[in-house]
């Protein structure tokens, strides 16, 4: 399979969300996938059982995902909310991948997902999201930065996603105005682990994400 240059995280690299979510997707859906170095971009990679390679070089690896729990979901912030909350989103002040294709502010063919602080709800981050295209790739991709922003004080500088794993219960609605949300869930060591979501206008949980984001070592 081939990551087209167009959907970055890093200028060079793919983003962690969209390369997961096309790996979890050609291997039949249901999968939760390690990332073990960035996924190069506009190169061929192999598909060998469970791992994503690059010649001898090991990219990702895969395994079926645990179940879902809609318990864990916090609960929905209105889109109001939502518009609120990304005014306020720290990477138009500093961003760490400006061309980012989920979040990055200087993209103007990306996703344009700008998740900010919610007032009153400590932890959690959250911006309205108008889907052109809904295909599960994307839809990990969109999944993927608001766990990001969560956990790394907004800042997208100490950490990189290490894993993800994503359930599509419902796709979105081209043109319609939805709500991304991310949270952090907890720390263990340099890991940093969150979760996603994804709401319709009416607040019902379409898409449900978990990831674990690694700060590098200094």
């Amino acid at each position: 399979m081939i990551i087209p240059p167009r959907y970055n995280g890093p200028p060079n690299s793919a983003n962690g969300g969209y390369a997961c979510g096309l790996m979890s997707e050609a291997l039949g859906g249901g999968f939760e996938v390690t990332l073990l170095r960035p996924p190069p971009l506009g190169v061929d990679l192999d598909l060998v059982g469970h791992e994503l390679r690059q010649g001898d070089v090991l990219i990702a690896e895969a395994r079926r995902s645990p179940p879902f729990a809609l318990d864990d979901v916090p609960a929905p912030v209105s889109l109001e909310e939502a518009e609120e909350a990304s005014r306020h989103y720290p990477g138009f002040q500093h961003h760490a991948y400006p061309t980012c294709f989920s979040c990055g502010p200087e993209r103007d063919d990306g996703l344009r997902i700008f998740p900010g602080p919610v007032a009153g709800r400590e932890g959690l981050v959250a911006a309205p999201w108008t889907p052109e295209e809904v295909r599960p790739e994307i839809i990990w991709a969109a999944l993927d930065c608001p766990s990001g922003w969560a956990v790394d004080h907004f800042q997208r500088e100490g950490v990189m996603l290490g894993r993800m794993a994503a359930g599509i219960r419902e796709l979105p609605t081209v043109g319609e105005r939805h709500v991304v949300v991310g949270w952090p869930v907890g720390e263990e060591g340099r890991k940093r682990h969150a979760g996603s979501a994804l709401y319709s206008p009416a607040g019902d949980v379409l898409a449900l994400a978990r990831s674990t984001w690694i700060v590098p070592a200094t």
